[in-house]
């Protein structure tokens, strides 16, 4: 009985690890993002709690903000690669997960780490509801070239339209921060909307 229950479980797990593409648009920017399960390439990965993935965000010049009296005239796409642990707390439809990234834009880089969650609002009546969150620093140990220090959050509503196909709202903030007299640059401060496609 309990070698059955077990077997329910994880394959109840499995359902839900799956990889993920994104992307989301403002009437200025475009950003596409991926992400995938390591338990779904190897068995010894327990699946929906390691995953590896890729981002690109082509932001445009209404949207960033150069402080401190600065300039930055030539602004570069946003690249990253992240790799992120999670796990489920409890039976109330709350994750979180750890991570770290490593980004680059135009003579900046940086290696933050961060925090990310994940809940999940639990209706039988409507469709399913997701909030998301995550914070990630870097400080000048973890900032290279001209880097000083790197921060970003973000936090997004998800509605699940169809199975595995989610349209999400979202708001993030990015902050680049140099040591040249560049100074501290908002690399993008902007809400959008987009969708995320489960496979």
């Amino acid at each position: 009985m309990l070698r059955k229950l077990l077997l329910i479980i994880s394959t109840a797990i499995s359902a839900f690890a799956l990889h993920t593409a994104e992307i989301n648009i403002n009437d200025k920017d475009l950003e596409l993002a991926a992400k995938f399960d390591m338990g779904q390439f190897n068995d010894g990965i327990e699946p929906g709690t390691i995953f590896f993935g890729g981002k690109i965000l082509n932001g445009q010049q209404e949207n960033r903000k150069v402080e401190n009296g600065g300039s930055l005239t030539d602004f570069n796409p946003y690249f990253e690669v992240n790799f992120l642990m999670k796990r489920v707390i409890g039976n109330m439809g709350l994750s979180v997960g750890m991570g770290v990234k490593l980004n680059y834009t135009k003579d900046f880089s940086s290696l933050p780490l961060g925090l990310e969650f994940d809940y999940t609002i639990l209706t039988k009546e409507l469709v399913p509801m997701f909030v998301n969150g995550s914070v990630y620093y870097a400080p000048g140990s973890l900032s290279f070239h001209d880097a000083k220090d790197f921060l970003e959050y973000r936090m997004s509503f998800d509605i699940e339209m169809i199975e595995n196909g989610r349209v999400t709202i979202g708001y993030r903030n990015i902050n680049t921060n140099y040591k040249t007299a560049i100074g501290n640059v908002v690399y993008n401060d902007s809400f959008y909307a987009g969708f995320k496609f489960a496979f």
